[in-house]
């Protein structure tokens, strides 16, 4: 049994919720203004605190430092129904225990709740405190899917120290995307250096990374400064690291173990003060196994991992992104802003787009510059046969009846970011018979 505070001034949404979790054995105690809400939790020091954003008196997320600075190892989760992604790695960054959107799905509420309980158990301590830093704009990621706003909190989470990460997805997905908005959460202010390990010659990729002195090979007339000393406390960003060769592979485990480096034809050591962020679209543990990719350096770059989803397991997303797409579109075509007609959007939403958002914005594109009357039609929407790189990674199909169910139900929690509730509605089941599966079949959630 927990106490649980809920701060928001929708009285019929509070009277609710409280019948809902006191019926499950939770104590719960009612408040409608911020400052009301902040004092009673620094008397009382309540399990968990639903936290609005939109009060009379003052915005959840400015109260947020506020309440936990007053109550330490509060557990506080924020709620709203607006969709802004921002609110999310903010709510995250600044201590927030989870970030939920309204309308409420009780199912998500209760496994919430779970996990606080678990939490209490274990005594595990509360994440460190945030200071009101610079928070960069998210006006490019868009999407307000479950696997997105669970994306968003990883972000928020991983902006609070510098470890590592590799972002896995899809080619098109937008990974680099990702590792600015990472960067900018964590190092505003600080350079951005990405180096594509696919698109420079192997043979002057260890220049790019870590520069070179004077008279190192011929025509180095001059010293160069590397990406790794330039970046100094920002972010260098390795896409495609898989594509990197194995003998630079080897130098970059040495820097990342010794966190220092030498320029190219040089003997003093320079400090590595960046963060790491790599991407792939490979499998680097298949490639692992192959030879293709050094066993150490895997584990060194997947201290953290963030997963981007594909388009097509975000459906609900695609009238969002062309909405977006198309203001930025019109913008560099500059043309008047064009619309979709119904036609044109169920063609959209009914393929499957291998090449993820990118792909879908160039057919965007497309169909911008060909559109008449500022309208784009059925006919206007084509895109390029591109084979569909997921069919690649299904490589053993399962055999009896029961793997083929295992194999079904870990397809769909992952296309859906392990959300109960939204896994059960796509399979068609009870969130309680899916629970029941995963444990029947032992099906583990995979970890960051």
């Amino acid at each position: 049994m927990s106490v649980i505070h809920i701060i928001d001034d929708d009285k019929a949404l509070c009277r609710s919720l409280q019948i809902q979790l006191e019926a499950l054995g939770h104590k719960v105690h009612l408040y409608h203004t911020m400052h009301e809400g902040t004092d009673a939790a620094v008397q009382s020091r309540p399990d968990l605190i639903l936290l609005d954003v939109n009060l009379p008196d003052q915005s959840g997320l400015l109260g947020l430092p506020v309440l936990l600075e007053k109550g330490q190892d509060l557990c506080v989760v924020i709620m709203t129904g607006n969709v802004d992604n921002k609110a999310v790695i903010d709510s995250m960054r600044k201590g927030a225990f989870d970030y939920l959107r309204k309308p409420l799905d009780l199912d998500e509420l209760f496994d919430m709740v779970e996990k606080v309980e678990t939490r209490k158990k274990k005594k595990q301590p509360t994440p460190r405190e945030q200071t009101d830093e610079p928070h960069p704009s998210l006006d490019d990621l868009i999407g307000s899917h479950p696997i997105m706003i669970e994306l968003l909190k990883h972000i928020g989470l991983l902006s609070r120290s510098r470890v590592t990460v590799l972002i896995l997805g899809e080619s098109g997905t937008g990974k680099e995307l990702v590792a600015r908005i990472l960067h900018e959460s964590s190092s505003p202010g600080m350079p951005f250096v990405a180096i594509n390990c696919s698109a420079v010659v192997p043979t002057l990729l260890e220049s790019e990374l870590f520069g070179y002195e004077k008279g190192a090979f011929t025509g180095a007339e001059k010293t160069k400064m590397g990406k790794m000393e330039f970046a100094g406390e920002g972010t260098v960003f390795l896409d495609e690291i898989g594509d990197m060769p194995l003998d630079l592979q080897s130098k970059l485990l040495r820097v990342l173990q010794e966190e220092e480096f030498v320029r190219v034809g040089g003997l003093e050591t320079i400090p590595l003060k960046a963060r790491i962020v790599a991407a792939t679209h490979r499998n680097l543990q298949n490639m692992v196994e192959r030879g293709e990719f050094r066993q150490d350096l895997f584990y060194r770059v997947n201290v953290s991992t963030l997963h981007i989803p594909p388009l097509r397991s975000r459906r609900e997303d695609i009238p969002l992104l062309v909405k977006s797409l198309l203001v930025k579109i019109c913008a560099k075509l500059h043309c008047d802003l064009v619309s979709v007609s119904e036609a044109a959007m169920k063609k959209i939403m009914d393929y499957h787009w291998p090449g993820n958002v990118r792909e879908l914005e160039n057919a965007l594109t497309r169909a911008a510059a060909l559109s008449r009357d500022g309208r784009i039609l059925a006919e206007d929407i084509v895109w390029q046969p591109v084979k569909n790189p997921a069919s690649a990674q299904a490589k053993e199909e399962p055999f009896t009846l029961a793997e083929a169910e295992k194999f079904h139900i870990a397809k769909a929690l992952g296309e859906n970011d392990w959300n109960i509730t939204h896994t059960a509605q796509k399979l068609a089941i009870s969130p309680t018979t899916l629970r029941k599966k995963i444990n029947d079949f032992n099906i583990e959630k995979p970890t960051l």
